[in-house]
């Protein structure tokens, strides 16, 4: 087998149903296979999984044991030569398994492989590539310079080596994987993607960017940006600095100085972020007028039922985008979302065959789901 899927789920049943579906699509050319561990989710998470995809493999777990325990139990039983892991809060394109695995095959020195990662406003994450976050790097980081903690020497649509990766999407042989003992069950979540990239580079293999493939992150759908989780984030990188790095007292104290600082500010300004803009307009791209109606009948917006050749000749704004998934591919979807970021307007994807959408319209607040 060439590819195993390694999916954690943590209560968001919709968006992992999406992610399947995605990853389905996306595999359906190669030999490979979904495996999903549940934390202990309380929604309906598993029995989606059980109705929907019965040949799914399903691991659930009584207690919710964490990101790095998770995925080490998924990588155990994974039969592929290489696995990817995947947060169930992603879609992704068409092409990216088939891309992401040419490229990995051509490597001599894999360690781990990323892509092009955008959130639900159709902007791209810049975590997608990362520096080593020495403890100074981190420092200047905390105080809003962020320049050298991410790799911009490798530009976004480019690819090549890069020191960081980030966990929402890693493909990596899985024998490295379990020759660098995967990751560290130290890290409950958050960090662990950092630890296991530096793993991997000083086990003499080197991390990879690849930019022409896009994978959507719903950032912050399976995590709340709030004071406990800028604790359990700078938490993590203090267990990183221990492992890795040698500190002193002067050091450790500046640091934890700056994370209380960053923790207790960002409970006072989190409320004055700027308000997204008045959506003046919507479409459903789609060809399927019962869907149509369905839809129109759940979003006050008023609705107009319209075609791919929109986005041929005008730049739109303020408008709320619709995609009905069996209409427009995944890669076009992402085409679209790139093409009008920044522009105020709201995407929504409605899955194939799905009786919800899903969108993000900032990529520090959870997204939404809407059934209908």
């Amino acid at each position: 087998m060439k590819l195993s899927v390694i999916i954690v789920n943590y209560n968001v049943r919709y968006f992992l149903e999406q992610c399947i579906i995605s990853v389905q699509k996306a595999t359906r050319a190669i030999d490979a296979e979904i495996i999903i561990v549940d934390n202990n989710s309380t929604d309906d998470s598993c029995a989606m999984v059980k109705d929907t995809f019965p040949t799914i493999t399903l691991i659930e777990n009584k207690e919710n044991v964490g990101f790095s325990t998770a995925n080490n139990q998924g990588v155990a039983i994974a039969k592929g030569d290489y696995v990817c892991i995947l947060n169930p809060d992603t879609a992704v394109a068409e092409d990216v398994f088939t891309k992401a695995l040419h490229y990995a095959d051509s490597l001599k020195d894999l360690g781990a492989l990323g892509c092009y990662l955008m959130d639900g406003t159709g902007s791209f994450l810049p975590e997608s590539k990362r520096n080593l976050p020495t403890p100074m790097v981190s420092a200047s980081k905390l105080l809003g310079f962020s320049k050298k903690y991410y790799a911009n020497a490798v530009s976004r649509n480019d690819k090549g080596n890069v020191a960081v990766l980030v966990g929402a999407f890693m493909l990596i042989k899985r024998s490295v994987y379990i020759n660098v003992n995967g990751f560290d069950q130290d890290y409950f979540m958050y960090g662990e993607d950092i630890d296991l990239s530096y793993k991997l580079e000083k086990a003499g293999c080197k991390n990879y960017y690849l930019g022409n493939v896009t994978t959507l992150h719903y950032k912050g759908e399976s995590t709340t940006k709030n004071k406990i989780y800028l604790q359990r984030f700078y938490g993590a990188m203090t267990i990183f600095y221990k492992k890795h790095f040698t500190t002193n007292f002067l050091m450790d104290s500046a640091i934890k100085c700056m994370v209380w600082l960053k923790t207790n500010l960002f409970s006072h300004t989190a409320d004055h972020r700027p308000k997204t803009n008045q959506i003046k307009a919507g479409y459903i791209m789609t060809e399927d007028l019962a869907l149509f109606s369905k839809i129109s009948a759940v979003i006050d917006v008023p609705l107009k039922a319209t075609s791919k050749s929109i986005f041929q000749d005008t730049l739109h704004s303020n408008t709320l985008f619709v995609f009905d998934g069996a209409y427009m591919s995944y890669d076009q979807i992402f085409t679209v979302m790139k093409q009008l970021q920044g522009l105020g307007n709201h995407f929504r994807i409605r899955p194939p065959n799905c009786n919800f959408i899903l969108g993000s319209d900032q990529s520090d607040q959870k997204g939404s789901v809407l059934v209908f």
